[in-house]
C-alpha cells in the first residue's frame, strides 16, 4: 500500500488529446431517477478542469457512436476522480443507456473538459447559486471547489425540485451547511413526496421567496442552471428586481436549445452564384450548396437536413464526421482532438468549405 501513494501523487495530468478512456469506478444512486457515475483513468491521472465545466461522452449505443455532454459534478480540488450526475429522462437515449448499462469497471471514451460556465476566476466574494433539476450539478462542483479551497466565499445555494424525493445531493448539501458558516442551503419544492410532507419553501422560485431566502440577492454574483423555462423565469425575476445583469451567469443543459439559436441561412442566392461549393453526403445521399463563409451544418439545415448536432459551437463533438475529400476552414472550441483532425475528421458546425466536399455522413 505504501508504494501506491507516491504513484498517485506524482501522477501526470489528464490530457484529452492523448488520454480518452475513463473507467467507471462507482455508481451512486442519488435519487429514484438520478445516478452519479465516478470515473478514474486506467492509469493514475490528475484531472485539471474548472468547476462548472462539462465533458462529452462518446458511447456505443445501437451500433453507433453517440456523443452527449454532461457537466462534471465533482470538484477539481479532488483531482484523482471525476464524476457526472445524470437524471434518467423518459425516452432519453443516452440517459437510459447510462442508467441501465454503465457499471463498475466499464470503460467509456470522453472528450474535454470544456465550457466557460465557472466561478473560479470571479472576484466576487458573495455568490447566489440558483438551480433546478439536473442544473444542480455545476453548482455542486463550484460549491465543493469554493469550500475545499477555503476561499472564504459566502454562498447562498437555492435549489428547486418537484418534491423532496427529487432533491439531488440533499444530504450532502445539508452537511455542507452544518460544517461551513458561509454556506446556506435552501430548497423549494412544488409538492410533497408520497411519504414526506415538505415543511420548507413551496411552489416555484419567485421574488417573494427569494427575498426571504436571500435578502441581499441584488448584491451577489448570480449563477443559474436548469431547464430553459426555469432559467428564463430566474432571469426575468432578476431583471424586474433591478439586478445588475453584468453579474448574471447562466448555463443550459439543453444543448439542443443552443442549436436552435444557430442562425439559418437567409437569402444566399447571390452568394451561391459566386462563392458556393458543393457538399456531398455519402450516407444520406444528399448534395447541397454551401457558401464559402458558411458552416456546413448551417447550410445543411437550410437545405432541410437534420444532422446529429448539439452545441453548434465546436465544443461537444456531436457533429464530428469524416471528410472524404475537399478542404475546410475550421475554428473549433475543443470538440475535436488534433489527432482526429490529422485523420481527416471535421466538425460540421464550424467547418467552412474551401473547395467542394465529400462528407461521410
Amino acid at each position: 500500500m505504501t508504494e501506491l501513494f507516491p504513484a498517485i501523487l506524482d501522477a501526470p495530468a489528464w490530457n484529452s488529446q492523448t488520454d480518452e478512456v475513463l473507467r467507471c469506478q462507482a455508481v451512486i444512486q442519488e435519487t429514484h431517477d438520478v445516478k452519479t457515475f465516478v470515473f478514474t483513468a486506467p492509469e493514475p491521472r490528475r484531472f485539471l478542469f474548472r468547476p462548472g465545466q462539462f465533458m462529452t461522452l462518446v458511447l456505443p449505443i445501437g451500433g453507433e457512436e453517440v456523443n452527449r455532454c454532461y457537466t462534471v459534478s465533482s470538484s477539481p480540488s479532488r483531482p484523482y476522480a471525476l464524476s457526472i450526475t445524470v437524471k434518467r429522462v423518459p425516452g432519453g437515449l443516452v440517459s437510459n443507456w447510462l442508467h441501465d448499462t454503465l457499471r463498475e469497471n466499464m470503460d467509456v471514451r470522453v472528450l474535454g473538459p470544456m465550457g466557460d460556465f465557472t466561478c473560479d476566476r470571479s472576484e466576487a466574494r458573495r455568490f447566489l447559486f440558483l438551480s433546478a433539476g439536473s442544473g444542480v450539478t455545476p453548482m455542486m462542483s463550484m460549491s465543493r471547489y469554493l469550500l475545499d479551497t477555503q476561499s472564504g466565499a459566502d454562498i447562498a445555494f437555492v435549489h428547486s425540485a418537484r418534491g423532496p424525493a427529487d432533491l439531488i445531493f440533499r444530504r450532502e448539501l445539508e452537511a455542507m451547511e452544518l460544517g461551513n458558516a458561509g454556506f446556506r442551503t435552501s430548497f423549494i419544492c412544488e409538492r410533497d413526496a408520497p411519504f414526506e410532507k415538505w415543511p420548507g419553501y413551496r411552489g416555484r422560485l419567485g421574488t417573494e421567496n427569494l427575498a426571504q431566502i436571500t435578502p441581499d440577492f441584488l448584491e451577489r454574483e448570480v449563477y443559474v442552471c436548469g431547464p430553459a423555462p426555469y432559467m428564463a423565469a430566474a432571469r426575468a425575476l432578476l431583471e424586474r428586481s433591478g439586478f445588475d445583469m453584468r453579474r448574471y451567469h447562466e448555463e443550459s443543459f439543453d444543448f439542443g436549445a443552443l442549436l436552435e439559436q444557430e442562425p439559418e441561412i437567409a437569402d444566399t442566392t447571390q452568394a451561391l452564384a459566386d462563392t458556393a461549393y458543393t457538399v456531398t453526403f455519402t450516407k444520406s445521399r444528399r448534395e447541397i450548396a454551401c457558401p464559402s463563409g458558411t458552416p456546413v451544418l448551417s447550410a445543411a439545415r437550410a437545405a432541410g437536413m437534420r444532422l446529429p448536432a448539439s452545441c453548434a459551437k465546436g465544443m461537444c463533438g456531436t457533429c464530428k464526421c469524416k471528410l472524404v475529400s475537399g478542404e475546410v476552414e475550421m475554428e473549433h472550441q475543443g470538440g475535436i482532438r488534433q489527432r482526429e483532425i490529422d485523420q481527416g475528421m471535421i466538425l460540421l458546425c464550424c467547418a467552412k468549405p474551401r473547395a467542394d466536399l465529400v462528407v461521410e455522413r
